[in-house]
């Protein structure tokens, strides 16, 4: 049974940092490129930034230069380091991939205000 579980979520302040982190069971992890997405109320599901298995990484260009995203094979874990949050970063996270890039966990909340 693939599952993806996601933690790491709160609240923070702007300017402040938050890392996210995403543990899978139930597939060969080391295989298959991961995900990081999320959706902000009233607003469509975004891509927020990718890793391919063998680490090559994507971003959106809204966080790009302030989050980075990292795998840990050996844990199965995926990691989405968030720096110089803003308000606008304010959503639920979501991991995603697996085979045929078909699983998402069940999200975490980061909300970013003073």
């Amino acid at each position: 049974q693939v599952q993806l579980v996601e933690s790491g979520g709160g609240l923070v302040q702007p300017g402040g940092s938050l890392r996210l982190s995403c543990t899978a069971s139930g597939f060969i992890f080391s295989i298959y490129a991961m995900g990081w997405y999320r959706q902000a109320p009233g607003k469509q599901r975004e891509l927020v930034a990718t890793i391919g298995k063998s680490g090559s990484t994507y971003y959106a260009h809204s966080v790009k230069g302030r989050f980075t995203i990292s795998r840990d094979n050996a844990m199965n874990t995926v990691y989405l380091q968030m720096n110089s949050l803003k308000p606008e970063d304010t959503a639920v996270y979501y991991c995603q991939g697996g085979p045929s890039s078909a699983y998402w966990g069940q999200g975490t909340q980061v909300t970013v205000s003073s």
